[in-house]
């Protein structure tokens, strides 16, 4: 009896060696037996047939320490040698009823739970079932964050066997290999694709952005077009007749000029990044530009093929030549009223300041819908069709909206929304920058101010004090027609900074003609895009003496 129970003591000590295993592929592995709950026998041998309870209790002890050896093998193994798998295993786990599985770099990840839960729609995940995730990722560099893998990780069940690891090569498919150059002096928010905008002194420079600095929101790889083959068609309307328009064709048509600035929804993104996280781009202030265009007004290319205006509701769909390994195009739609109008002066431009469009900002052809957000004004332009519905294009239907601050990813409706076209009042400053250190004396203050739908913006106020008093800035900027105000208004103030003051919380806002003002704070207008971002913008600057 005393040897065994030296021999189960000594067991015991080796199995409870193990410690508490650091990574969660070991916890889950460890924790499939729901029925190992080890409980703690009181070695008391007193009494009537303490013998036998004896040899019970040493059993259980016994069985005790088997357990947790048997435990501690199960982590080790887990940690030391994960399921292996070859790539032929893997390929055919690609439906539902084998199950998802997908590889990233030497690991296996089983995703079948996780498909309806893609962001970007189960059929784009479902382009690498079976294979490696690398291709596609590289579409997309939103999927390189942390976060991103840390979600991966959980649906993790194995490594591809040695002879199968290698990486698989993306030069031969890589879609961003032909890029276009870009300006050095952009700040990039993402390579892949290609997101940038002008740092803020160099944005209010000048009222007409330069072509190169001219903020860039891609959305896919750019493609390559040859302006001598391009087509662009026209679907006409039944009993009419489609076009299919070579740049020749639409130089033939009344050239029309227009000053416009563009905005992307998610200018500011990164101030409501600070109240809580978004999911997009962090743009600051840069997300915004403009530019004078050149091209055939929609109006009269549409007529030409025959459209007319409708008493029922229809769209214009435009859909480019860039896209993703399905075929899918990016793509987006205005109302057919907006388009018909010729006072809303609605562009099929090939120039850009004089010259032809440069190829990140959709050469040879793109749309300009002048006060509408930028995400209508489809780039790279290969179709136009009139529909009874709005575009549903992704981008359309499924973004650029916005909701509650209430409203989180698990409760989102987007049917519930209308898509995002006339943005709202916007202003922000650009000199002095946040935390920057001025001379005591005089400030001068820069910025811009720009309205959607033609709002003429009328006014600037901006406050050194953090909102306590207001000076009205002094605007810039072209004369625009009532109704008709596309471009944005550049501001300037030039204000005495208080004797002693050490430092200014400086903060503008701007009113539109419709007396339209930004609101003071970014938390109520917080959304889990991060669209539409237009409160209060501040900037806080020490000062010497």
């Amino acid at each position: 009896m005393l040897l065994l129970h030296r021999a189960v003591v000594s067991a015991l000590r080796q199995a409870c060696r193990f410690r508490p295993p650091p990574s969660r592929l070991c916890i889950q592995a460890c924790s499939t037996n729901e029925s190992f709950q080890p409980q703690h026998p009181s070695l008391n041998f007193s009494g009537d047939n303490s013998s036998t309870r004896g040899w019970r209790i040493m059993g259980a002890l016994l069985g005790f320490g088997t357990a947790l050896a048997y435990h501690d093998h199960r982590c080790r193994a887990s940690q030391e040698s994960p399921p292996l798998y070859t790539k032929e295993e893997v390929y055919s786990h690609r439906s539902p009823e084998t199950g998802i599985w997908v590889t990233l770099g030497c690991e296996v990840f089983d995703v079948t739970e996780f498909v309806e839960l893609h962001p970007g729609g189960p059929s784009k995940l479902m382009l690498a079932a079976g294979g490696p995730l690398e291709p596609f990722w590289a579409l997309y560099a939103i999927h390189n964050q942390p976060h991103v893998y840390e979600l991966l990780t959980q649906y993790k069940i194995g490594e591809l066997k040695p002879e199968d690891s290698a990486p698989p090569t993306l030069e031969i498919s890589d879609p961003y290999a032909h890029d276009p150059m870009r300006h050095p002096a952009l700040n990039v928010n993402s390579q892949r694709p290609f997101n940038a905008e002008p740092p803020p002194e160099l944005l209010t420079e000048n009222y007409i952005t330069p072509n190169p600095i001219f903020f860039t929101r891609n959305h896919l790889p750019v493609p390559n077009l040859d302006p001598d083959t391009y087509r662009l068609h026209i679907v006409g309307p039944p009993g009419g007749q489609s076009l299919s328009l070579s740049l020749c064709d639409l130089y033939k048509f009344p050239k029309h000029e227009v000053t416009v600035t563009l905005q992307c929804a998610g200018n500011r993104r990164s101030e409501m990044t600070q109240v809580k996280e978004v999911r997009g781009l962090e743009w600051r202030t840069g997300a915004i530009s403009t530019a004078r265009w050149a091209g055939a007004r929609l109006c009269d290319v549409l007529a030409q093929a025959g459209h007319q205006l409708s008493e029922n509701e229809a769209h214009v769909c435009f859909e480019g030549l860039d896209s993703d390994p399905t075929g899918t195009a990016y793509g987006a739609s205005i109302p057919l009223a907006r388009a018909m109008d010729p006072e809303a002066e609605v562009l099929l431009a090939y120039e850009m300041n004089g010259q032809p469009l440069p190829r990140d900002h959709g050469f040879p052809v793109r749309v300009v819908v002048p006060g509408v957000v930028g995400a209508r004004h489809v780039k790279w332009l290969g179709r136009v069709s009139v529909e009874p519905e709005e575009s549903y294009s992704h981008w359309q239907r499924r973004d650029y909206k916005g909701f509650s601050p209430s409203v989180d990813w698990d409760t989102v409706d987007f049917d519930s929304a209308p898509s995002i076209q006339e943005l709202p009042i916007q202003s922000a400053i650009t000199e002095p920058r946040d935390g920057e250190t001025i001379e005591s004396g005089e400030v001068i203050v820069k910025g811009y101010a720009w309205s959607g739908g033609g709002r003429a913006v009328i006014r600037v106020d901006v406050s050194l004090d953090g909102g306590l008093t207001w000076h009205a800035a002094d605007l810039d900027g072209e004369k625009q027609p009532p109704r008709k105000a596309w471009a944005w208004r550049l501001w300037q103030l030039q204000a005495s900074v208080p004797a002693g003051q050490k430092e200014l919380n400086i903060v503008c806002k701007a009113v539109d003609d419709s007396y339209n003002v930004q609101p003071d704070t970014v938390a109520p207008i917080w959304n889990l895009r991060g669209v539409l971002s237009n409160a209060w913008h501040r900037v806080h600057v020490h000062v010497t003496s």
